[in-house]
């Protein structure tokens, strides 16, 4: 590495380690006054209304999104824009969280005492807490960092780290408190690859029009058409109540041709493989996956009250998006 690249590999790795100290450094900020504020935003029959200027506001408007996707209504609402019409968001039971590194700037001195005088409660989340914003304030949330990890001291980069952070710690204790579950997770998050993890079920990706089976003595040559005709590269064998007995795989069949054996007289229960894995129709389809990964397999035995209903194949999971 030239020396020049080696000063500004150090130089990135001494701003992480100086943002991970800032970080580390919240948990001492856990406090009564965390505790309150949490417990006033889960109370609140109103929504938390985010507000913020300059790299502050671009923070703000990731803690909305976070706030929103785990069940805490949230609006994120521009200190700039906020004095200049847009106070009208805030509603008579809406909370308000304004944050701000120093805590002085002008938009912040002049959107804290109009939203006082509607009488909600204030949120402060800052680092300087002997500013304006954190004296007028009804409740502060600590987010205290000694310098910016910029060289220069100017650069918003530890301090927006740490808003960051704390903005999810305190997401995460609402959702905590809220009970939230996966069920909800999903809910409001219905599109892409993690949402339909959390709801697809089994019956949502297989073909319910597929049910291949064979009986217990039919011949290898109809096994094979009926693996071939199916197109899910296997068969269940059923016995003459219906019951599952085993399951054949075009791996199976291949095998079986690898060795040798002369199948003219062989039936499926002499190739089946018994026990098949097992899945309910009502369950997440990516528990299937997870048990194709776990045991090398392609296909897994659909149930519905203790009956066969039909195959999930790997190429169904896939073409949903699922992994």
């Amino acid at each position: 590495m030239k020396k020049s690249n080696s000063k500004i590999a150090d130089l990135a790795r001494k701003v992480i380690r100086q943002e991970a100290e800032s970080v580390a450094n919240l948990t001492s900020y856990i406090d009564q006054s965390f505790l309150d504020v949490v417990d006033l935003i889960f109370n609140s029959k109103g929504r938390l209304i985010v507000t913020g200027i300059g790299k502050s506001a671009i923070i703000g408007t990731k803690i909305v999104a976070t706030m929103n996707s785990t069940g805490t209504p949230a609006i994120f609402m521009h200190a700039a824009d906020a004095i200049h019409g847009d106070l009208g968001i805030v509603q008579p039971e809406d909370v308000v969280l304004c944050i701000s590194k120093s805590g002085n700037t002008p938009e912040i001195k002049v959107l804290v005492p109009l939203i006082a005088r509607m009488g909600n409660k204030i949120i402060a989340m800052v680092s300087n807490t002997d500013s304006f914003l954190a004296q007028h304030a009804d409740h502060v949330v600590r987010a205290t960092v000694d310098k910016e990890s910029d060289p220069n001291n100017l650069a918003p980069t530890s301090s927006t780290t740490t808003q960051l952070v704390m903005g999810d710690a305190l997401a995460v204790c609402l959702l905590q408190m809220r009970g939230f579950s996966q069920e909800q997770f999903a809910m409001y998050h219905p599109g892409g690859s993690l949402g339909k993890r959390l709801y697809l079920r089994v019956s949502d990706v297989m073909d319910l029009n597929l049910r291949p089976f064979v009986g217990l003595n039919e011949s290898i040559q109809n096994t094979i058409i009926n693996i071939s005709q199916n197109r899910l590269g296997a068969t269940v064998v059923l016995d003459g109540k219906g019951e599952l007995r085993g399951i054949i795989t075009d791996g199976d069949v291949r095998r079986m041709v690898e060795k040798g054996v002369n199948a003219e007289h062989l039936v499926a229960k002499d190739i089946m493989s018994p026990k098949p894995k097992q899945i309910d129709i009502g369950d997440l389809a990516v528990n299937a996956f997870d048990i194709m990964q776990k045991n090398k397999i392609t296909s897994v035995v659909v149930m519905k009250e203790g009956r066969y209903v039909g195959l999930v194949h790997i190429h169904d999971i896939l073409r949903e998006g699922i992994v």
